[in-house]
Formats: C-alpha cells, structure tokens, sequence
C-alpha cells in the first residue's frame, strides 16, 4: 500500500466525480498548477482562488487547494506576479500548493452544486431544472468459445464494459453454434484451412462508455483466441440522464414564502447582501427549484416546472421583474458565493472517500469558511 496519495490519483477521483466533459466550451476545469508525482496529504476546498484562500491553503499546510470558480477564464501568456491571479499562482507554486478547478462539471454533476444546496434547505425527490443528456453509450457484441467466454468478458470489464450505476462485469450470454471455413494464409485458433468449422459459442453483450470505445476493442481484439474476432460495436440512443443544472424538489411540509425565506436565510452562511425576496410573503411554498450560482437563464425553466419559488443567486432586475410580472414562482436571491459553498462539504466527502477506495490511503480535507463574496456591506438608509 503506498504512504500517500499522489495528486493525479486525487485529481482522477476528481475527473471521475466531475468530468471535465461536462464542463461547457467556454469554461476552465482541471488542474491549473502542480505536479502529478506530488505526494497529497491534505486538501483544501474554497469556492473562490483569491488570495487570501491561497494564504489559507498555505497556513493549513495543504498539498492542494480545489476552488469552484477558475482561476483562468480567459488565455493568458504570462502569469507574472504583477498581476493579482499572477501572485495567486506564484503563492501557491512556491508554497508546493497544487491548484484544481471544478467549475461548470460540478454544476452539472449528480450529485454536484445545487444537490447541496437543495439539501441544506431540507428539499427531497431531487430532479433537474434543465436536464444534460446521460453520457453517450456503446454496446459491444462478441463471440467466444465456450471455454474462453469468461477471459474475454474479464477483459471487456477491466476496459470499461459493463458498468451500469453501482454494478460492474455486467453483460448479457447466451450459447449458439458460429461457423466459419479458414482459407489460405489464415491461422485459425481452431480447425484447419479449407474445412468448414462448427465452434458452440458464447454470444456476449455489454454497454460501455464511448469514450472508452478505443479501450475496449483493443481489449477484445486482445483477449480473444481467434485471429479475426466477429465482434459488432452499436451506439444507443442518447436518452436524458440525472445531471443537468438547478434541481427541483419538495418540502416535507407547506410553509409560507416568509418562512421558507426565513429557511433559507439560516441555512446559508451569512453575507452582507443577506436575501432578497420577491413575491406575496404569504404564498405557500412546497415545490422548490434551487440552482447554485447564477440561475437567471433559469427563469423560463423554472416558471414551466410547477414550482412555487426559485432560490438562486445574481438576479437581474428586469428578469425579475417580468418573470414575477408574468407570474412565475417567487424568487429568492442570495450570494453567488452562499448558494455555492454548501458543495464545498459534499465534494471533500466524496473525495476523500473516492481516494480511499482508489488508493486506500487516507487524505485529509477541509472547507474554508472564509467568506469570499465581494461585496463586504450593506447600507441602508435611516428610517
């Protein structure tokens, strides 16, 4: 068993918790400074890469700092220490400090940034507001002498063939005869050039991942005994998934837009910005749709979904206006940083439970509870 964890086992839980597939085109995921070799002992969450997160990170002794927003949104030829995000990178490489970003993955992800939200407000039977396709499947379809049927879907699994939610190795048999007449220059497995051969063979059936495609074949053409294996390789219909952005959910019990909003208010960290309201304080509130961040293109979702308010972050004031106007559910809007930071908890939870089970070493994580929202007041005038 190795004594440490080293940062690409850690970032590959990380891949596997947010794939960087999911990330949209114009984001920045992943690692954005450190060595894969590094040794990982202990990890820090923080939704924002500013500076007094790195210094954070540094005092804490983490090997590795994991924010929610990128530091880097936009190309950049030089990360010079003249520049605020230049001295973040130069704080953190000089301190041995590795920087990972999972950003828009972890919107998305199942569970990911407003499941958390979701669960501080105590909301069950979770679904997406704006639902993402499931990742695109295969189906491998091979055959196999009886005596060799296991091998080869061993082999297949060990691909990535086979995985269905919590279930792996799994494929689907069933015996038949193949035939087959070896001609000159063949080097059959079994019986001879120019005879016609009857084999009792093992049909074998698994889904797999596309993106795993190249492996999986490559295992297949591997494992099997036979010179020219028959195998087919077909796509299946992209059908939804349960990742997307926003959820929707339900309360345990009908509580009015006061009181839910009084909910939200105790159950986020408090900001200066505090929560907005909009809509009739006395409308009674059971079906609620979150989404962590800026949720405005949201809007339009949420006011055909059935839900009674819409808790999110960064609203503007005439999509407010008129989705209210229009008769959308109420509308709760708190810190960008607020909604996002319960993720933080969930996310160390489940990496260092995925790095045990990958490495079965032991990291240690934590969640900075500096509040990063920019705005650091709240006036208002005299009464």
């Amino acid at each position: 068993m190795p004594a440490d964890a080293t940062l690409a086992d850690v970032t590959g839980v990380l891949d596997e918790l947010y794939s960087p597939a999911w990330a949209e085109d114009w984001d920045a995921v992943g690692l954005v400074c450190g060595d894969p070799d590094a040794a990982v002992r202990r990890v820090l969450f923080a939704i924002d890469p500013v500076a007094a997160v790195a210094e954070e990170s540094i005092s804490r002794d983490a090997d590795l700092l994991i924010t929610h927003h990128p530091l880097f949104l936009r190309p950049v030829h030089g990360v010079a220490a003249t520049t605020a995000k230049g001295r973040v990178v130069h704080k953190l490489v000089t301190s041995g400090v590795a920087l990972h970003v999972a950003h828009t993955n972890a919107d998305v992800a199942d569970p990911g940034v407003s499941d958390a939200l979701a669960a501080v407000l105590g909301l069950t039977d979770l679904r997406p507001i704006d639902t993402a396709p499931a990742d695109l499947l295969d189906k491998v379809v091979t055959f196999v002498p009886h005596s060799d049927s296991a091998r080869v879907l061993d082999a297949l699994a060990e691909a990535g063939a086979g995985a269905i939610g919590d279930y792996t190795r799994c494929a689907w048999t069933v015996e038949g005869l193949g035939t087959f007449r070896p001609e000159k220059g063949a080097q059959p497995a079994i019986g001879r050039v120019g005879e016609i051969e009857e084999v009792p063979e093992t049909r074998i059936e698994m889904v797999l991942p596309r993106a795993r495609r190249r492996d999986v074949i490559a295992a297949l053409l591997t494992a099997h005994p036979y010179e020219e294996p028959a195998y087919d390789i077909v796509e299946l219909a992209n059908l939804p998934g349960r990742r997307g952005l926003g959820r929707i959910g339900e309360l345990a019990a009908p509580e009015s837009l006061t009181a839910f909003a009084e909910r939200v208010a105790q159950a986020l960290p408090a900001t200066s910005a505090g929560v907005r309201v909009a809509g009739d304080p006395g409308r009674v509130v059971r079906t609620v749709a979150v989404c962590g961040g800026a949720g405005d293109s949201l809007l339009a979702d949420v006011a055909e979904s059935g839900a009674d308010v819409f808790v999110t972050a960064d609203l503007r004031h005439h999509p407010a206006s008129e989705a209210i106007e229009n008769g959308a559910p109420a509308l709760i809007d708190a810190a960008h940083w607020a909604t996002e930071w319960p993720w933080l908890a969930d996310a160390a939870a489940q990496l260092a439970e995925g790095v045990r089970e990958r490495t079965g070493v032991t990291v240690e994580t934590a969640v900075s509870t500096l509040v990063t929202d920019p705005w650091a007041a709240h006036v208002s005038a005299a009464q």
